[in-house]
């Protein structure tokens, strides 16, 4: 088990917060060196934008430390009996559903370390919630089962939990992938005050809702799904649909790349036209981070915000994160 450096020791003297967490991701070079032949697995295909941004910086991560990458997969289109060329390692999409709320990417996840134990296998950067114990004790059979798999997780919580499970893993603290695109520079001059940028599903907490009761009358509130127009989300669920036909793998992967990046920069356009951001969606608060925006964060239903804020962008200038009421 490895845990490295802390985020406060991590970068040079003088050096922005931000440039140091995106420093840090070289950490991940143990595990993938410099020139390595990869497949990407689980790179999203949905509406959250926060995964793909994700999806951005690991791209951006690929291609400076010079990783080719063979070949790409959602879970939308892994193929069974998959052959994966001797030495090519297996790299896992990075975010926080490793557990047992989202079941299909950690089925996925799963599958993969089980069918493929001579290969080696990278689950980039993850929060580790679980509510039930015993799911997460299977999980850990499997994966102590392996004998090369390397876990990077965001936080201090879902490392030690890591290390208390997962006996035969290589465990290691990092930011997450979304901090190589810093800096992301605005492309508009603030126009209002406060974007409210607050979660709409099951990570909803009740401090969010005494929030939204306070502010009712506040003029701006958006999730990643109410973000983009009816015509936009159309396209969006067209794609996935499409994404399950045999043989379409290739074209559509190059359309959904182009329109990924047409709703991230859709993103960066509408917080570029806030003075500040208060949000509940961890990557409301990473966008606003790399754009050098101040913002206060609000926790999800299970700590996970406030752990990646203790662990890593507590020290970021202008960010927040909130114990209570928010004010305007």
């Amino acid at each position: 088990m490895e845990q490295g450096q802390s985020q406060q020791s991590a970068g040079k003297a003088g050096q922005h917060p931000m440039e140091q967490l995106k420093e840090r991701l070289s950490l991940i070079t143990k595990s993938i060196p410099r020139g390595s032949e990869i497949i990407y697995i689980d790179y999203p295909v949905h509406s959250n934008g926060g995964d793909i941004l994700i999806m951005k910086g690991t791209e951006a991560f690929f291609k400076a430390y010079g990783i080719r990458v063979r070949a790409r997969y959602s879970v939308l289109d892994f193929p069974d009996g998959l052959k994966v060329p001797p030495g090519c390692i297996l790299v896992l999409h990075g975010g926080g559903n490793f557990g047992d709320l989202y079941a299909k990417h950690q089925l996925l996840r799963e599958r993969v370390v089980e069918r493929y134990p001579g290969h080696r296998i990278v689950m980039l950067p993850q929060t580790i919630f679980y509510k039930s114990e015993l799911n997460f004790g299977r999980t850990a059979a499997i994966l102590n089962r392996h004998g090369d798999v390397h876990l990077y997780v965001r936080d201090s919580l879902s490392y030690e939990m890591a290390r208390k499970k997962f006996k035969n893993v290589h465990v290691y603290m990092s930011p997450d992938m979304a901090h190589q695109l810093y800096p992301i520079e605005s492309p508009s001059v603030a126009q209002g005050d406060t974007l409210f940028f607050l979660r709409t599903d099951i990570e909803k907490t009740s401090q969010q809702e005494q929030l939204e009761k306070q502010s009712g009358a506040r003029s701006a509130s958006l999730d990643w799904t109410s973000l983009y127009t009816p015509m936009e989300r159309k396209a969006l669920v067209l794609l996935m649909k499409l994404y399950r036909l045999p043989g379409a793998r290739g074209p559509l992967q190059r359309i959904w790349y182009g329109y990924s990046q047409y709703l991230v920069d859709k993103a960066i356009r509408e917080f570029g036209l806030y003075g500040s951001i208060v949000t509940s969606r961890l990557h409301g608060h990473i966008l606003s981070c790399l754009m050098d925006k101040p913002n206060v964060l609000l926790d999800n239903s299970y700590g996970k915000n406030t752990s990646y804020f203790t662990a890593w962008t507590s020290g970021v200038p202008g960010s927040e994160l909130s114990a209570g009421e928010v004010a305007n």
